[in-house]
Order: structure tokens, then C-alpha cells, then sequence
């Protein structure tokens, strides 16, 4: 569904917005991923206009923001909208003091955005993560995956069958959704060392606590699932 930001059919019935006359241009769309429906929110950037963020009901925080953050935030908070509105809820997601969305009572969601693109879930779910990344070329692969994985992970990641690039920002991407599932119970940074890759295939992706946190114990093991999306990947835990 192509539209001006303000003729969204998905929004206007929710929000109401102001009417804005030079308003930025999206798609949205929606498709299924371990039994999940996404929503994403395909952006214009060239489109945007200050104007655009009058329908976030706490604009003001984002005055001091690049013009590029400010763009994504408000596709991603669409998608978000787009997401809610699917459950009957009509909201914008508000923004918590380390800048996490902040949910409606009963449900959990995350947003992710890359490059033009943005997504959002949402469930009644206690962990919902999810992560959109280009995937990487083969030398920025290997001169960042020490930042990413040890070498027991990196070992893995080379003997799974898959390019070594896409298996290390499917390890990066994983580890972001489950940062963005515990945070809620964290409130803190999780370095990438919090979580090890155990397991990897075409479909799923296992990580597994290296510390206790969030209530769970050291070795706990996550599912997390993945796919290709135009010329990067998605992953997600819900």
C-alpha cells in the first residue's frame, strides 16, 4: 500500500493525525515469520519533513535529533502503530528513558530499522526481539567478528554451511533481538559476550546465557528464527 504519511489508511483511523501537506511517502506491508506476523514499513527519506513528527504525541524529544534518527524513528514507530492497531490497540509507543519503546499494558513488541526500512511485532509474549541488518561483506566479516563472537562461535559459524559473512550478521542480528527481548528486565547495556552462538541452520539460530541474567540461569538457551529479506535478514524471538 503506497501512501503520503498522512493518508494511511492504517494510521488516520487510529490517530487522527493533524493534516500535514508535504508528508513523507511509505509502504507497508506485512509477512510471516515462525508463525509471527511483521510489520514493515517501507520510507522515502527524501520525503520527510519536520512537520511529519507533529503526529508523535512527544515530538519535543526528538527536536535535538538528526535528521537521519528522526526519520527512522518515526517509520519505525508506523510500523509500531501498524502493529498495535492489527490488536485492536491505538497508540504510538511512547519512548522509556534509555530510549526503549514503551508498550501498552499486556503486550510486549520491538522495532528495528535499516537503511529504508523498518519493522515491528507485537505480542502477549514476555520476550519479543527482533532485529533487521544488511548483511555484511566478507571483509568487514572478518575484521569485526572478534567484536561479535569468540572463536569457539566463530569455529561454529564457519563449519555451518553458510557464507561466513551472512552466519556473522545472523549472529550479530540474533544477539541484538535478544538484547531487545531482556531489556525490559535488564535495563542495562548486554555486551555481545552476555550470549554464545550454540547452534545455527538454515531457519533457526540457538544462543546461550553466559552469565545468569534477567531470572535466567547461566546455560539458558534461546530459539531464535531468521530469514532472508530483500538483501538482508531478519531475526526475531517471540
Amino acid at each position: 500500500m503506497g501512501c503520503r504519511f498522512i493518508a494511511s489508511r492504517a494510521i488516520t483511523w487510529v490517530l487522527n493525525p493533524c493534516e500535514i501537506p508535504d508528508a513523507m511517502y511509505y509502504t507497508t506491508s506485512t509477512f510471516q515469520l515462525a508463525g509471527t506476523t511483521v510489520h514493515t514499513v517501507t520510507f522515502d527519506p527524501a520525503t520527510f519533513t519536520e512537520d511529519d513528527l507533529l503526529w508523535l504525541p512527544y515530538h519535543t524529544q526528538l527536536a535535538n535529533a538528526g535528521r537521519k534518527r528522526k526519520t527512522e524513528h518515526l517509520a519505525g514507530r508506523i510500523a509500531a502503530v501498524s502493529a498495535l492497531s492489527s490488536r485492536g490497540v491505538s497508540t504510538v509507543p511512547g519512548v522509556g528513558e534509555n530510549g526503549e519503546p514503551l508498550w501498552p499494558t499486556g503486550l510486549n513488541g520491538s522495532i528495528s530499522h535499516s537503511g529504508h526500512i523498518a519493522m515491528a511485532i507485537v505480542n502477549e509474549n514476555s520476550l519479543v526481539g527482533i532485529d533487521y541488518e544488511a548483511i555484511l561483506d566478507e571483509k568487514e566479516a572478518f575484521d569485526i567478528k572478534e567484536g561479535i563472537v569468540n572463536d569457539v562461535e566463530s569455529s561454529l559459524l564457519l563449519n555451518s554451511g553458510l557464507p561466513f559473512p551472512l552466519a556473522l550478521t545472523l549472529a550479530f542480528s540474533a544477539k541484538e533481538s535478544l538484547f531487545k527481548a531482556l531489556f525490559p528486565r535488564v535495563k542495562a547495556y548486554m555486551g555481545f559476550e552476555t550470549a554464545r552462538v550454540s547452534a545455527i541452520t538454515d531457519h533457526s539460530l540457538q544462543l546461550t546465557l553466559c552469565q545468569p541474567l534477567a531470572g535466567f540461569q547461566e546455560n539458558h538457551a534461546f530459539t531464535l528464527f531468521w530469514r532472508r529479506f530483500n538483501h538482508a535478514l531478519v531475526t526475531l524471538i517471540d
